[in-house]
């Protein structure tokens, strides 16, 4: 096993998270104009088959932890990488709504194993100080991989199959990058950390809560997901290249997200909640609005990323924050509401387009997100346990920091700062590895 440093393993990470979820699962919806047209799909359709990766990916995560801890991290993120492979070469051959079907459900599956793995491997290899900096900067791989998918509908215009040829290739790369620099263990756990408390009816009732505004955030999220370039193409008479640039600066503008979810922890989370949503409302009506005016598309995409990134970063943050001391169930929870209703509004979306049209249907969805965002005083913020945190550590990386507690039932402080700067990372003594 090669040791990587904290930085080093980030950008391994980021690159597998790029593939896995920027071109394996999000991509799609940029290649929807040119694969209905090609396989003679409905709206409807394709709505259902977009769908279905993100049915995949609630299903797997479910047991994605258990995954893990058996086959190891590294098995496991090859495990993930070779759905990716799969799945993508799938695509690439589909002549028929079958092919197409088995391999964006692989994609789903691709896309649920990896970050339980990575997070996995990051317990083992990666000081617990840095955990919160470490997933940022891999969150943002899907930011990067969108962007990455642009090149081929730009160079290979109207050549999908070939695009996603060129999206297995990279996926077989990522393949062989997880068998050499991730760690073989399942999980690394602190010997004088206390079990994990049990979660209590105030608890439950908050992260039910969570759940519902990921849920909803999901479900008009997938508007944009699924029939974004579709609609800029079918109603704005804008090309393919042209539609590219959508992707781009929806993957450029969602960098930003970790930055806007880190200061959403430092004022007020519901009241920032409420004005990223009403944002990614505004980038559904700015492009049905003008979809053939070039500048006003791609402004759209730019709020739609920056809002999407950031308003699951900020979900991502609440279930850390609403779960101390259960370190992968809180990432499992905010991703896994997401893509349940991105899971259901797809096929929504899909028949309303069919039935009203594409104008009315991201109308309809757009109103549905002003009425949400308006709800968003009941958004579960600040917890008891924020307030044991010292005034100058905010954001993700204090969500993580308060996870594990010691015997006395006290958070376990970190002394990290003079090691951030080391090549090789050091495990604390105090440490236990399993499943060597």
């Amino acid at each position: 096993m090669q040791q990587v440093s904290g930085m080093r393993f980030a950008l391994v990470g980021a690159i597998l998270i790029a593939i896995s979820f920027g071109l394996a699962r999000f991509a799609f919806g940029l290649f929807v104009p040119q694969i209905r047209a090609d396989l003679a799909l409905s709206a409807n359709t394709i709505g259902t088959i977009a769908a279905l990766p993100l049915i995949s990916f609630v299903l797997i995560s479910l047991v994605a932890p258990l995954v893990t801890k058996y086959f190891g991290a590294r098995n496991t993120t090859v495990l993930s990488a070779t759905f990716a492979v799969v799945g993508l070469a799938l695509v690439s051959q589909a002549r028929g709504p079958i092919l197409l079907v088995i391999g964006v459900v692989a994609c789903g599956i691709c896309t649920g194993l990896m970050m339980p793995a990575l997070t996995a491997a990051m317990q083992a290899l990666v000081d617990r100080s840095i955990h919160g900096r470490v997933s940022s900067v891999m969150n943002a791989g899907t930011s990067i991989g969108v962007a990455l998918s642009v090149p081929a509908v730009v160079l290979l215009v109207g050549a999908w199959r070939y695009a996603y040829f060129s999206f297995t290739l990279f996926a077989i790369v990522g393949v062989f990058l997880a068998w050499y620099l991730i760690p073989s263990v399942s999980r690394v756990r602190s010997s004088d950390a206390a079990p994990p408390p049990k979660i209590t009816v105030r608890q439950s009732w908050r992260l039910f809560s969570l759940f519902l505004f990921a849920f909803a955030m999901g479900f008009i999220a997938s508007a944009y997901w699924t029939f974004g370039p579709d609609l800029a193409i079918n109603l704005g008479a804008l090309s393919s290249q042209q539609s590219g640039w959508l992707w781009l600066a929806l993957g450029v503008a969602g960098l930003g997200g970790a930055i806007i979810s880190d200061l959403a922890d430092r004022n007020n989370p519901a009241i920032t909640h409420a004005l990223v949503l009403m944002m990614l409302t505004t980038s559904l009506t700015l492009l049905a609005a003008s979809p053939g005016q070039i500048y006003l598309a791609v402004f759209s995409a730019m709020i739609f990323g920056l809002a999407y990134m950031s308003l699951t970063g900020l979900y991502l943050m609440t279930a850390i924050r609403l779960l101390p001391g259960h370190l992968s169930v809180g990432p499992v929870l905010a991703f896994v509401a997401c893509a349940l209703g991105q899971a259901v509004g797809s096929p929504i979306i899909g028949l309303f387009v069919e039935k009203l049209g594409y104008a009315d249907s991201f109308s309809i969805f757009a109103a549905a997100g002003i009425f949400i965002s308006l709800l968003s005083p009941l958004y579960p913020g600040r917890t008891e346990l924020d307030s044991e945190a010292p005034e100058d550590e905010a954001g993700l990386q204090a969500a993580y920091d308060y996870q594990l507690q010691n015997d006395e039932g006290e958070p376990l402080q970190s002394n990290y700062p003079e090691q951030v700067e080391q090549d090789e990372p050091k495990l604390p003594a105090t440490l236990d590895k399993e499943n060597q």
